[in-house]
């Protein structure tokens, strides 16, 4: 109704409809403790900003990792980055969107204006909240309060929540004929690791690559590996039970570090002959970085590290393992400029060019979202 309405009314007086909405959210208090379900108040989007109904939402292990601390953000928050929904209202000054259409919100934003939005070898705008961690909007403001007391939104997204507030370069609008609770993986896991096969790290035909983590954003590298065509695909995972999706999904060999003495760079050193050709650590640990940068070919391999990294925590690391050639490298949202990517990467699930359903182990209702975060936890 609100959509028509602002079609048959002047600007001024569709502002009438957009009024403050309560709903449900899953609200993290405090650090390592469950999700709260509880009624928040969603006020109506400022000037360019869209105010989107969740229909999907993927749990992703940087969620998790705000709550143990992984990821510093202030709370109380509102966590969940990776969602498809459809767009409610919007502010003032809105052009590419309109009530009705079906969206992804994006962490990544594309404001098309910073250095790395102008550059065609960058994608992490300025506009983002990755680095501050201000749990804000760009304005300096929150769109929720709950209990009269104003929650942070989280990467500027914030999707664990029946509505949400987005800047208008924060979200991208996809083809209305798609599933929301399949293409919502696009909104991160699975953008992320198969961009940073494809386009990040640009594997070859014939390469031999390795991917340490077979998580959603594991098997997406491994996907993105066998679609550019790589000959050799090696799974690492202390998790053997993994092994069986990642072949599915493309993997020649699996990996458990667990069943050797050596250490696992050693062990897949020795498979190869010579070191990979590509590496990605998938997981965010410092341990696995090193590890997954000694373990590629010592003059050309290319190393990318796609897993968040734990906070105030360095990398010790012999300096040869660069001098002799290596490229290390990391990859924010799988390289893309989110904006121009995510209906493009859309439009290629529709036409069948890669899987999203094998990623998905279970569909719960919202309020079981502390159900979702232990089979996460449990590796299931």
């Amino acid at each position: 109704l609100c959509g028509d309405f602002q079609k048959q009314v002047p600007f001024p007086f569709s502002l009438l409809c957009l009024q403050v909405i309560k709903c449900k959210a899953a609200v993290m208090w405090e650090a390592n403790k469950p999700f709260s379900i509880e009624e928040v108040e969603v006020a109506p989007p400022k000037a360019h900003e869209v105010r989107i109904k969740i229909v999907a939402t993927g749990i992703c292990r940087s969620d998790d990792h705000v709550i143990t601390g992984g990821l510093v953000m202030p709370f109380p928050i509102i966590l969940g980055h990776e969602a498809a929904g459809i767009v409610e209202s919007v502010g003032q000054g809105v052009t590419s969107i309109k009530p009705g259409d079906k969206v992804i919100p994006l962490f990544v934003p594309q404001c098309g204006e910073c250095s790395s939005c102008l550059n065609t070898k960058g994608n992490l705008c300025s506009k983002n909240d990755i680095g501050s961690g201000a749990g804000l909007m760009p304005d300096g403001t929150t769109r929720f309060t709950c209990k009269g007391k104003a929650i942070h939104h989280f990467i500027g997204t914030s999707t664990f929540t029946e509505y949400t507030v987005v800047h208008e370069s924060a979200v991208a609008k996809i083809d209305s004929a798609a599933p929301l609770e399949k293409v919502c993986l696009i909104g991160c896991g699975f953008s992320t690791g198969y961009g940073a096969a494809v386009q990040t790290a640009k594997v070859e035909p014939g390469s031999t690559c390795a991917i340490f983590g077979l998580g959603g954003v594991g098997l997406s590298v491994v996907m993105g590996c066998k679609a550019a065509g790589a000959s050799r695909i090696i799974a690492v995972d202390i998790n053997s039970d993994k092994f069986a999706k990642a072949k599915e999904l493309g993997a020649t060999d699996c990996v458990n570090p667990k069943d050797f003495k050596k250490p696992v760079h050693e062990v897949l050193i020795e498979m190869t002959g010579h070191g990979v050709d590509y590496s990605f650590e998938v997981i965010g640990c410092t341990e696995t970085m090193t590890a997954a940068l000694a373990c590629c070919q010592y003059n050309y391999g290319v190393s990318v590290i796609v897993g968040v990294p734990p906070a105030a925590q360095k990398i010790t690391f012999d300096p040869m393992l660069l001098f002799t050639g290596r490229t290390w490298k990391g990859s924010v949202f799988g390289g893309w400029k989110s904006k121009d990517s995510v209906p493009k990467l859309v439009a290629d699930y529709m036409k069948k060019k890669f899987v999203l359903e094998p990623l998905i182990t279970h569909t719960l209702p919202f309020t079981k979202i502390n159900e979702g975060f232990d089979l996460l936890r449990t590796g299931k």
